[in-house]
């Protein structure tokens, strides 16, 4: 982008001049010295700019063919803001949506109110086409600001000066219900290249559709007055505002005496072979805005998880216990799918119960990473994966979520941060279901996407994407598949949103719905509702059989947390754990009760309450959620020993009674500080612009010390969030080799609720049949046959094992003798003669054959 492009794109807004009129008008006082942007015949797309002023808020309708699909429409959103934010001009500003600073006109969004002002130019001496932020992004993106037919420069860099001005990273604006196209890779994409700013005044337009243009730009680009690389337009500053138009060396006279003066440093061709295309698409592809967001964020996890991904066949994080009967989880879903997918429900776990994987939350949409390998180092392996990979969907998930608001991109990276590492995560670090919340944000992103919504412009009808619709509904039931500890609540917050907006369409007086989006809606409702089912009712068989696994409201107060608990840090956390030893020592359950969602998260959402791209109401709205969900994560602590609140859901809302641990609502309060942290941290970035725009006409960006004091917050936040050194990544116990070769149904002694969460790990070899097993709840014949067990080997003990089909015994030798219920069937010279049982010594264990 040449100087004086960049600094008609960051001029404050007060500088741009009235009455102007669209580009590719011919100006009464200057006749033809406009020109106007080709048409493509070939691939229906037009480059044409439309004629008459436009009004804010008005925008009118182009029929532009454009990519469409869940990532095209992606790439075409704006994500920015409409509203002014507070304690900013509102002429001249960044990040809120305001008018866009031009000295000549402007192209895209952000001109008035969020809304468009297309192809402007001034009436004055010379039709100028320089484009505003809305049609340049500092990261390579054009955008022609009407609903598709965005260009994009290969080597893009930099956060854009406004979100309301600025397509940023590939996220063009789409603003009269058009869709965004990409034309990086020019005439080969098949995409026009429309607009192109004039570096001296002069405005051009050739549309560069499949390799054939009138002209001869290289490689089927656009050509204006100067050589076309990679799909992108390049102005000849000799070109004067006397309207010459350069396409293949012609002048717009026809003339011949414009050849590029570039031609003699080589040859053009004038095709791309295939693989000069096939690596055009996987460039611009690899520098998209949401492929660096994915590299990012699971780069960003395995550091923060680190050792996870240093030792991953040999350790486990936290401990050796939860994780080990969740790895054991994941394992069986693989297993179970393909040798008998009607025994899903039925593990080889709790033998002889059924429905005994639905005991706890199964991780069951994680199936497709057990369908390979199988045995404990597979089962460690996998584990240790997604433990890193579901951090980094919980910074994506909110990342996206928070981008489709409105925010711009370093406000979300902050929003994603702070979901993804806030400390109380790390006391949670064993629970694979409970730090698996990404499905969550990035479901509400696809939601909103899908339904035209931000929180800088509203719900637009002309933005609804119904594609985007039914991925939020199948995101939604992945995450439910999940387990119900966190997916229940989440399914309510869903249905109450539903209920509000059917509320709000009554209100405004029913307006017209899209037939397309009602369809998308009514086909994602009944995906979520069928998984919802088929998760669901095994479950309801469990509490039929089991009624012990019902939770009373004494186990839902010995988890609740008190206040206190908001501001307390666990064990694993680098910066606070030692300096809050004092406070969790007082706690009956301090994995459940550490809940600090982070100190510099507290501070910028404050902040946000006061100085933020969103809107006074937005922000209210916010922050009644957020005390909501603190009240509710109190369970029977918060006020009146919470009757109006979580006591209130417990005895009314179905299945609610199911969960023990309120305090992990905690999900929801971080998700809306982030969000409210988003706000202010899009105000700063958008004020770094305007000071770097007070500097004077030649500075289009804030210097490198601003660009750095914007990120600071991102890094305290990042630094926050730490565990190095904190977390621990215990060896798992090596497998005995009796697991491997005796058959089931067996018992493994000793039994008792944690040693068989490892019983469990080790059966991922055979899966056979094991009594043996850890959930979150004790059926009481598993606890009965661990009573009768600790006489064997004796005749009740074996006649009653033989009732329940057990053909053998294997006894862990050392952790027997330890154990004060089983070593007698640890001892080497009990006697079993008259039993009907063998006795075989493998080292480490101890087999009985039940004969």
């Amino acid at each position: 982008m040449s100087v004086d492009q960049e600094r008609a794109d960051h001029e404050p807004a007060a500088r741009r001049t009235a009455g102007q009129q669209p580009t590719g008008q011919a100006d009464a006082a200057h006749g033809p010295a406009s020109t106007t942007a080709e048409g493509s015949a070939e691939t229906g797309t037009s480059g044409q700019t439309p004629a008459g002023p436009e009004v804010a808020g008005n925008q009118p309708s182009f029929d532009r063919p454009t990519a469409s699909g869940p990532i095209a429409d992606w790439a075409g959103s704006p994500m920015a803001s409409g509203r002014p934010a507070i304690g900013l001009p509102a002429g001249d500003r960044a990040g809120d949506g305001s008018a866009a600073p031009t000295d000549a006109g402007s192209t895209g969004e952000g001109s008035t109110g969020g809304e468009t002002t297309v192809g402007e130019t001034t009436p004055a001496e010379t039709t100028v086409a320089a484009t505003t932020p809305a049609a340049i992004a500092h990261d390579g993106t054009a955008d022609d600001g009407a609903g598709g037919g965005t260009t994009t420069a290969d080597n893009a860099t930099a956060d854009g000066p406004t979100d309301g001005e600025t397509a940023e990273a590939g996220i063009a604006g789409e603003e009269t219900g058009g869709e965004s196209s990409t034309a990086t890779g020019g005439a080969d994409g098949g995409t026009a290249g429309t607009d192109a700013p004039a570096t001296d005044g002069v405005a051009t337009g050739v549309a560069a559709t499949g390799g054939s243009t009138t002209g001869t730009a290289e490689e089927g680009a656009a050509e204006a007055g100067g050589p076309a690389k990679d799909g992108t337009a390049t102005q000849d500053k000799a070109t004067t505002a006397e309207g010459k138009h350069r396409t293949g060396g012609t002048d717009a006279t026809g003339s011949d005496d414009a050849a590029d003066k570039w031609t003699h440093f080589g040859p053009r061709s004038e095709h791309a072979g295939p693989f000069r295309r096939t690596m055009r698409a996987l460039g611009r592809f690899l520098a998209h805005e949401w492929t660096i967001v994915c590299l990012a964020a699971t780069a960003l996890a395995v550091v923060m998880t680190w050792p996870s991904a240093w030792h991953p066949a040999s350790t486990i994080p936290s401990d050796i216990w939860d994780p080990t009967l969740q790895a054991w989880q994941l394992a069986w879903a693989g297993h179970a799918l393909l040798h008998d997918p009607s025994q899903l429900w039925n593990a080889n776990a709790f033998y002889p119960d059924s429905y005994s994987f639905a005991f706890s939350d199964t991780l069951f949409g994680y199936f497709p990473f057990a369908l390979i390998g199988t045995g404990p180092t597979a089962a460690l392996v996998r584990y240790n994966i997604l433990f890193i990979l579901l951090e980094a969907l919980a910074f994506i998930g909110a990342y996206a979520l928070v981008r489709q608001l409105g925010a711009r991109r370093t406000a979300a990276a902050v929003a994603g941060a702070a979901f993804a590492y806030a400390p109380w995560r790390w006391a949670q670090a064993g629970h694979m279901h409970v730090l698996s919340v990404g499905g969550i944000a990035l479901s509400l992103a696809m939601l909103a996407r899908g339904h035209g919504f931000s929180f800088t412009r509203g719900y637009r009808p002309e933005r609804t994407r119904p594609g985007w619709a039914v991925a939020g509904w199948c995101v939604a039931a992945w995450q439910i598949s999940l387990g119900f500890g966190i997916g229940l609540p989440f399914a309510y917050v869903l249905i109450a949103v539903v209920i509000v907006a059917a509320v709000r369409w009554l209100i405004k007086g029913r307006p017209a719905l899209g037939r397309r989006l009602l369809l998308a809606d009514g086909v994602g409702v009944v995906v979520f509702g069928a998984v919802g089912l088929f998760m669901g009712l095994p479950y309801l068989q469990v509490i039929k059989q089991h009624p012990e696994a019902k939770r009373s409201l004494a186990e839902v107060a010995e988890f609740s947390p008190s206040l206190r608990s908001f501001i307390t840090a666990p064990q694993q956390s680098l910066p606070w754990g030692a300096a809050h030893a004092a406070a969790r020592a007082t706690m009956t359950a301090p994995a459940e009760m550490t809940l600090l969602p982070g100190f510099m998260l507290y501070g910028l959402a404050a902040a946000g309450l006061f100085f933020s791209i969103w809107s006074v109401r937005t922000r209210l709205w916010l922050l009644a959620g957020t005390l909501l969900s603190v009240a509710l994560a109190e369970g029977t602590q918060f006020y009146g020993g919470g009757k109006y609140t979580y006591v209130l859901l417990y005895k009314y809302l179905p299945f609610f009674s199911s969960s023990r641990t309120p305090g992990r609502l905690i999900i929801w309060t971080t998700l809306l500080l982030g969000i409210l942290a988003a706000g202010a941290i899009g105000a700063l970035v958008g004020r770094s612009y305007d000071v770097a725009a007070e500097r004077g006409p030649v500075a289009t960006r804030p210097g490198l010390l601003l660009r750095l004091a914007t990120l600071l917050p991102l890094v305290l936040v990042l630094a926050e969030g730490t565990n190095w050194h904190s977390l621990q990544h215990p060896v798992v116990p090596a497998q005995p080799a009796a697991m491997r070769t005796v058959q089931g149904p067996m018992l493994v002694l000793p039994s008792d609720a944690l040693t068989d969460e490892n019983v469990m790990f080790w059966s991922t070899t055979k899966f056979q049949k094991i009594v043996n097993g850890g959930s979150g709840f004790y059926p009481a014949d598993q606890q009965n046959t661990r009573n009768i067990a600790k006489s064997f080997p004796d005749q009740p003990s074996v006649d009653y094992l033989r009732g329940l089909g057990i053909r053998a015994v294997v006894v862990l030798k050392a952790q027997a003798l330890n154990s004060t219920d089983y070593a007698k069937a640890a001892a080497p010279d009990v006697p079993i003669d008259g039993l009907g049982i063998t006795r075989q010594d493998m080292g480490d264990t101890i087999v009985y054959e039940l004969q």
